[in-house]
């Protein structure tokens, strides 16, 4: 076999290995270029080896470029390889041109990067932009009905609000979301609620409670710009300044019982003790008349005291026992008459 051939036969494999890969990718390259969206072959070549599905960014370039969004393969690929959902984000895209708003890619791609694993897309962000959504106050998930606060003269008034919110793109990411409009809204109802000197103002004045919030600038620094708030339904509860009041006199009864109970126990501990000093005394007692006879003997034995003045003691002794008989038996007699 000669060189000729030889070649000739390399010249042949090369061929058909062009042939080949041009064949792989000739739908794709034909279908961009018959929509005006032209890609080279070699640039298809090279995301296949990249491991990037070319036919999808193809297909996305097209659409972009149908849509007249001048999109490069590179910025398709470049929010492809960053996990984003290059459709969705094309689509709002597409949305936003559409309704004239000034969106560009590179915000689109954030917001889309930054709503990824939320529950939110990049598109619902963009319709919720052109069409204001309702927000419910108190929202239906944290179980709560209305928002509930006391006036001046406690009695509690309970409200539901709806708050219509547009989305500012701008501040889409690194904004805060619902459940901050919904605590900010609530804070402000409380705070209305509360500095009114009578439940019967709010009721007469419901619009009152939306003006107030809606001035206190509750969107600052919220993904959201709040278009109105409604107050829907508005309630009177409880009078808890009465409840606080009951609460409050049982407590000061509690606390005077728990008083005059110590006050008692005091007094019962204080006779008790004066008991046994009574009972000690009379012990004392006892104790010294054990040692009068003792005392007498000893006079006796030392002639300090003669025998009749023994007897005539005696003699006081009895006289002054028959005196306190003849005492006792009148006195009942006295009661009887």
């Amino acid at each position: 076999m000669t060189t000729m051939t030889i070649a000739f036969i390399l010249l042949g494999i090369v061929g058909l290995v062009i042939l080949f890969v041009v064949m792989s990718f000739i739908n794709t390259w034909l279908k961009a270029l018959l929509a005006g969206a032209s890609v080279s072959m070699l640039t298809l070549i090279a995301m296949r080896l990249r491991g990037v599905p070319y036919g999808m960014i193809v297909d996305s370039r097209i659409m972009a470029v149908k849509a007249g969004l001048n999109l490069t393969i590179n910025q398709l690929e470049e929010h492809y390889l960053a996990a984003g959902n290059l459709i969705a984000t094309i689509q709002a895209l597409i949305a936003s041109e559409k309704a004239g708003m000034d969106l560009s890619w590179n915000q689109a791609c954030a917001i889309d990067l930054a709503t990824r694993g939320t529950g939110k897309t990049v598109g619902e962000a963009v319709r919720t932009s052109i069409n204001p959504k309702v927000i419910d106050c108190p929202a239906p998930a944290s179980g709560k009905t209305s928002i509930d606060a006391v006036a001046k003269d406690g009695i509690q008034v309970k409200v539901r609000a709806r708050v219509t919110v547009r989305t500012n793109l701008e501040r889409f990411v690194g904004g805060a979301q619902e459940e901050t409009i919904i605590a900010r809204v609530g804070e402000g109802i409380v705070t209305t609620i509360g500095s009114a000197d009578t439940y019967k103002f709010v009721l007469e004045n419901p619009d009152r409670i939306s003006k107030v919030v809606l001035s206190r600038g509750l969107d600052s620094g919220t993904a959201y710009e709040i278009l109105s708030i409604d107050i829907a339904d508005v309630d009177v509860g409880d009078n808890i300044g009465a409840k606080l009041q009951e609460a409050q006199a049982e407590a000061n009864k509690n606390m005077a019982q728990a008083q005059a109970e110590i006050r008692r126990a005091a007094a019962v501990a204080l006779e008790q003790e004066m008991k046994a000093r009574v009972e000690e005394m009379k012990a004392k007692v006892v104790e010294a008349e054990a040692l009068v006879p003792q005392a007498l003997a000893e006079s006796l034995r030392s002639g300090n005291m003669g025998f009749m003045d023994y007897y005539r003691m005696q003699n006081i002794q009895a006289d002054t026992s028959m005196r306190e008989s003849i005492s006792g038996d009148k006195k009942p007699n006295k009661g009887k008459q």
